[in-house]
């Protein structure tokens, strides 16, 4: 059943903070500060501009686009007119863009200035596609205002999960999945009147977008920047008047390696960790500084977060992902789908009206992940006695060697807490005996060196013998997507015969 039922309406998001704080700033954008009212105009006028481009309800509108003022435009203005939004990973090969744009049945390529070229050349492996730059500045004697109501039960964008097995699916995500993540979020983490959340994800993510929406249903300012620098970042915390920002377990590490012992101003009141499980040691280094560090866990088929460790817990429950957002329930079950009790690992399953309504174009994967009302993540985790969620793993990760399961994530915050190891990665090969060992590649930090037969004594200090790794690689950096998760199929591919 689609979430909410058709026919629920609600007055259109930006049109409606327009009107009810006209005059609050709703981007920072390096000196520019636009209000509500401007991004309304600002939308309006490009809304003029897709229609004569002859977007219509029901069209996808593909958008390639670097975080900047287009790429906002334009995620509000394609779902004022009815289309639906399609942002491209711009990490992505010319090839792997192309399959999407095919995939989804894109109309109109929307682009920046940046990508103008990589825009054109995409149209031309694409027939058929229409091209349109959003970047430039229109005539908006011919404006379209924004619809008196949406429907929420209306797809809103579809937006392609990650591929870390197979190719990238497209989660069409409602109205309704914004709407009520948004609501869920601010339940939980609080809205204060001097917040502004500090966008450096891509928006072309779901977490990115998720912001840009937050800040029209909360009224509040979105500080943007076009990408992440740790020392940018550190900026606009202590200048921009930053209270939430949401980054990824690397990007919070390069952040304190660049801010040494300098304290973070009171005002930031919430750092949201995502991506993945964050290692221990990193949260146990933010809690000694008093960094107001929250883990999260969440997807693009749930149009963002799903739990969310609220402040107040950070430090009574550490390594969680906290307790499901209010409209939202988090079940783990078995093999067989029945739930199992609390401190047993299982699968996430997830249900409420964040859920995507389904995969564009892919029945019968729609109906494997979404069953009996639940959407089956592929995620392994338990919940303690109190409902808190503890995420060890994806299932495609998990490693049974000698018929015991390993869990990479727990074998490489072990190894994060080596003196000489920046990063570390942790994967199951192939194996005669065992059915698979355990191999890891770790990064070191600089000026450091260290061989696998410490690493494998560290190891074997703090982990179960099946749980220390075999074999060792060093290498220079770890493959990861645009959203910062490890691609630890990639590193499986490229592992050597040889390790040390």
């Amino acid at each position: 059943m689609t979430w909410p039922p058709p026919g629920t309406h609600t007055p259109e998001w930006l049109a409606q903070r327009s009107r009810l704080s006209p005059r609050t700033p709703a981007l920072l954008w390096g000196d520019a500060v636009w209000s509500f009212a401007g991004l309304e105009r600002r939308v309006a006028a490009l809304a003029g501009r897709l229609a004569r481009a002859g977007v219509a309800p029901g069209d996808r509108v593909a958008l390639m686009a670097r975080n900047g003022p287009a790429f906002v435009l334009a995620a509000w203005a394609v779902p004022r007119l009815g289309g639906v939004l399609v942002p491209l990973n711009l990490r992505l090969t010319a090839s792997e863009l192309a399959w999407q744009v095919r995939d989804c049945g894109a109309s109109l390529l929307a682009h920046d200035r940046a990508n103008a070229q990589r825009a054109r050349e995409l149209v031309e492996a694409v027939p058929g596609l229409r091209l349109l730059d959003v970047g430039t500045t229109g005539d908006d004697s011919e404006a379209v205002a924004a619809p008196e109501t949406i429907d929420l039960s209306s797809v809103h964008s579809i937006i392609y999960t990650s591929g870390t097995t197979g190719r990238p699916k497209g989660a069409m995500l409602t109205f309704g999945n914004h709407l009520w993540n948004a609501i869920g979020s601010v339940l939980n983490l609080g809205l204060r009147e001097d917040d502004r959340w500090l966008a450096c994800l891509p928006l072309f993510h779901v977490g990115g977008l998720a912001i840009l929406i937050r800040s029209v249903v909360y009224g509040i300012p979105v500080v943007l920047q076009d990408g992440f620098d740790a020392a940018a970042v550190n900026e606009a915390i202590d200048g921009r008047g930053v209270t939430i920002v949401s980054v990824v377990s690397t990007m919070l590490q390069r952040m304190l390696e660049e801010r040494g012992e300098r304290p973070y101003p009171p005002t930031l009141r919430c750092v949201l960790v995502g991506g993945g499980p964050v290692p221990r040691p990193l949260l146990e280094e933010c809690a000694r500084h008093g960094i107001p560090a929250v883990q999260t866990y969440g997807l693009t088929e749930a149009a963002s977060q799903v739990t969310t460790l609220a402040p107040a817990d950070a430090l009574r429950k550490l390594g969680s992902a906290g307790r499901p957002l209010f409209p939202v329930a988090v079940r783990i079950a078995d093999e067989a789908g029945r739930p199992l009790p609390p401190g047993e690992a299982g699968e996430i399953l997830v249900r409420g009206p964040t859920v995507m309504a389904g995969y564009f174009g892919r029945p019968e994967e729609t109906a494997r992940a979404l069953r009996d009302g639940w959407l089956h993540t592929g995620d392994i985790g338990y919940l303690d006695q109190e409902g808190y969620l503890y995420v060890l793993d994806r299932r495609d990760d998990l490693i049974v060697s000698g018929g015991e399961n390993v869990y990479p994530a727990e074998v490489e915050a072990v190894l994060r807490q080596h003196p000489a190891v920046a990063d570390a990665a942790v994967i199951g090969l192939p194996d005669e005996r065992w059915g698979q060992t355990v191999a890891a590649a770790v990064v070191l930090r600089p000026g450091c060196a260290v061989d696998g037969d410490e690493l494998v004594r560290f190891c074997r200090e703090r982990l179960a013998g099946y749980k220390v790794p075999r074999c060792f690689r060093i290498v220079p950096s770890l493959p990861r997507n645009a959203a910062g998760k490890l691609l630890r199929r990639a590193l499986r591919e490229d592992w050597p015969a040889k390790s040390a």
